[in-house]
């Protein structure tokens, strides 16, 4: 695969609180573009405010509890119902599987092998699991813990959406609903797990990890 042949990647990176209808339309165009051979694919990096994301085989009554009354947003990406809020780093990534040659499946194995490459380079062990997609690690007491949840989908080749990282959100939202289905298994972050980076310096991570997953050259 020669790395000419694929325009350069654009990197946003957000300080701000992104809302998540204003990011499904901005993916939508970016999208709807590089389907048909306009623009360059995008890796996106916000937060978003707090709400319940319901991924298309997301399931209401996996809310149990709902106290602070927090949206629950019905989304067209993979997978089931997760939280996403402030202290929560998002990874949208739009990319041209077709013209990489990456299928469904080897594409989300890199975006796991890339979170887990950053998580590496922080010091925090962990692994993967093909029965329970995302990246888990081990609590403090020897848990098993999901620490970044994966929800993709792809539209004529083009993928969107992306994946979450708990860096130091309220994890009290993941405690009233079953997260990504999944009961038996706790949520975690970086600030529970005694590990602080700031955005600048996580958001580095990621670029620089990046090229040795997907192997092209990034901005």
């Amino acid at each position: 695969m020669k790395q000419e042949a694929f325009p350069q990647l654009e990197w946003r990176l957000e300080t701000g609180i992104v809302p998540y209808a204003q990011a499904l339309e901005e993916m939508e165009t970016r999208v709807m573009a590089l389907a048909e051979g306009r623009g360059r694919e995008c890796v996106w990096l916000l937060e978003h405010p707090s709400f319940y994301s319901l991924g298309t085989s997301g399931k209401a009554h996996h809310i149990h509890a709902n106290p602070q009354k927090i949206p629950v947003i019905q989304t067209g990406r993979g997978g089931q119902l997760t939280y996403h809020g402030p202290g929560q780093r998002v990874g949208y990534v739009m990319l041209n599987l077709k013209a990489r040659q990456l299928s469904p499946r080897a594409f989300v194995q890199g975006l796991e092998r890339w979170i887990g490459s950053v998580l590496e380079r922080l010091g925090v062990p962990s692994f993967t699991d093909p029965r329970r997609i995302g990246v888990w690690t081990w609590t403090p007491t020897g848990q098993e813990a999901k620490i970044a949840a994966i929800g993709v989908r792809i539209r004529r080749g083009i993928s969107f959406h992306g994946w979450a990282l708990n860096v130091a959100p309220d994890l009290s939202f993941f405690q009233t609903i079953t997260p990504c289905g999944l009961s038996g298994y706790g949520v975690t972050s970086l600030e529970q797990l005694g590990i602080t980076v700031d955005r600048s310096t996580l958001d580095a991570l990621f670029q620089e990890s990046f090229e040795a997953v997907f192997g092209l050259p990034s901005l």
